[in-house]
Formats: C-alpha cells, structure tokens, sequence
C-alpha cells in the first residue's frame, strides 16, 4: 500500500525586507534579488517597476498612473512523503494581491506567476544531461517529466491548494530562444496580440505534463511575447486586473534576467525569433550572475537527487503507478 503525499503551504512577503529562507532555491527570480549588498535596493527597484507596468495596463479611470499597487506573496509548498513530518521543499509560486488605492480594497491576484522547483532542476540540469552523456544526438527519456508533473497536479488538486487559493494557478515563462513565433490576428485587450511558436518545445511538453496548456501574447508596449502556462480558459477564467498582475510581475522579472528579449530597444515585429545575443537592448539599474544561476541550478539539482529522488524511489515508483492508475 503506498502513501497519501501531504502538501503543506506556507508564505512569506516578498518586499524591500525580504531574504530567502535556507529552503529557498537560490536560482528563483525573487530569490537571487536578494542577494548582496545591493540587495534592498534591487527588491525595492523591481517593486517600483513592478508597479510603475502594473498602472501603464489598468489605464481606465486612473488618470495620474498611480491607482494600484502589488503586493507580492512567496508560496512554498513542502511535501511529507512517509507522514514522518520531515518535508520536502516541492515547488514555489507567487501570489499577487492588487491594492486599490482609490477603492480603498485588496483584490486577490493569481497564484503560480513564477515556478520553481527542486525536481524540475533534476530533471533539466542533472537527468537530461546525463541521459545524453555519450551520445551522437539529443535525447529525450520517455518518462521525462512524468513524476513531476504528477507531482504538481497532486499538489492543484490537493486540500491544502483549494482551502487556500479559490482558482487555479497561471505560471508565466520567457519565450524559447531557438523557436520562431508568428504574429496571430487574435488581440485581447491586456494580454496583446497572441504569437504562435513554429514548434513545440522541450519545456512546452514538460508543463504538459503537470496538465498546463500553453498560448503566447505580447501585452501592449511590451518587447516580446510571455508564455502563459494555464489550466482551463486562460481569456475568460481571469479578469483583466488579475491578467495585469501577473504581466506586471513577471515581465519586470524578465527585464532583468532576460534584457536582451525583454527589455529590447524594438518591439518583436510579426516574425520574432527571440536570441539572448540580441545586442540592441537597455540594462535594469539590477544586475545578476546569469551564470551562477546556471550553476546553481545544476547544485540544487544534485539536491534533489540526493535528498529526495534516490532515498525515496521506491515509494515514488508506487505512488506514480497508483496515481496514473
């Protein structure tokens, strides 16, 4: 008989005080913010920023750009998987909340926004390469992404996801650098004009996995298109407010990490082919280690390897099994 995994919540708000909890992935957007002795500067910049994109999208009675703020909340959920209470640090999302200041009201925002996770580092920085250690061309396991994706659907499905949040997660990702994205006639009024990719890439079947589809649209005045990674109806499960919330996070992250593609001097034209050699671009006033974070990934991976997929891979083989069952 094979164990019922417990998820357990719990967070933390993400402001200019912020710092990373020891469990925290110090490859996640928030965290590497809040590094260094610039780091209070850095987090209370991306909040600005954050802000400043939130208020240039709800344009509509808000005539001096200053009607909203965000409050941004990290959600870490641990995962107990023999009931010995000794959990697991699963995944981390973000959960917006949207303050009216005119309205004198929170609204609740989407929870998801930014994704991490432990075994999605496994995965990617230490199983792939290895699968494809020796060989003449790129491969992929058959079963690459399996358990994670059960994982996290487990975890959307579970008590402690809906007794606390009442819809269901939108996790927001950078364009694929080595695919083309064509330009649709399809427009809403927040997200912007929809992009289709040329083809399907590796991280589009992984998130399919965990049962998220995947539709691409360039907010207006953005640089290129955002991947939305949603269950059911992304234009009409979520009110504009909340769709905001989260291109406002999120492309703010972008713009930091990504300033080659998000934070281009020209926006993409109907044809994009995004590159992280893109020269034409600005730099935020916040810099970062682009290649200590490739590092860390492949560390953190190596964690989860050692601290949760080899000690308890038998009890994983099961309850995969059942779960598909």
């Amino acid at each position: 008989m094979t164990p019922d995994f417990t998820f357990s919540i719990k967070s933390i708000r993400f402001d200019e005080d912020y710092r990373p909890a020891d469990g925290t992935r110090l490859t996640t957007n928030f965290a590497n913010l809040a590094r260094g002795e610039n780091r209070k500067q850095n987090l209370r910049n991306a909040l600005r920023m954050i802000d400043n994109r939130f208020n240039s999208l709800a344009l509509w009675d808000n005539p001096d750009g200053d009607r909203y703020g965000v409050e941004l909340d990290i959600v870490s959920v641990d995962l107990d998987i023999d009931g010995s209470g000794n959990a697991f640090p699963a995944i981390e999302v973000l959960k917006t909340t949207i303050l009216d200041r005119k309205a004198d009201a929170r609204i609740e925002g989407l929870v998801g926004n930014n994704f991490s996770s432990y075994v999605r580092d496994y995965d990617f920085s230490v199983r792939l390469p290895e699968y494809n250690r020796g060989q003449t061309g790129f491969g992929i396991p058959d079963d690459f992404g399996d358990l994670h994706g059960k994982l996290f659907k487990s975890f959307v499905s579970s008590d402690a996801y809906t007794a606390r949040f009442g819809k269901l997660p939108v996790i927001c990702l950078s364009v694929s650098h080595n695919k083309i994205y064509r330009q649709t006639a399809n427009r809403h009024p927040v997200l912007g004009f929809e992009y289709q990719p040329n083809e399907s890439s590796l991280t589009e079947q992984y998130f399919r996995k965990m049962g998220l589809r995947v539709r691409y649209f360039m907010p207006p005045e953005s640089a290129a298109p955002l991947a939305f990674y949603f269950f059911g109806d992304l234009l009409n499960d979520y009110s504009n407010l909340e769709l905001i919330g989260t291109i406002a996070t999120m492309e703010t992250f972008q713009k930091i990490y990504r300033p080659e593609i998000y934070n281009a001097n020209s926006a993409a034209g109907e044809c994009y082919r995004p590159s992280l050699e893109h020269q034409d671009h600005s730099l935020t006033r916040i810099v970062y280690d682009r290649q200590e974070r490739s590092q860390l990934a492949v560390e953190q991976g190596k964690f989860a390897e050692d601290h949760f997929i080899k000690p308890h891979r038998a009890v994983l083989d099961a309850w995969s099994a059942r779960f598909a069952a």
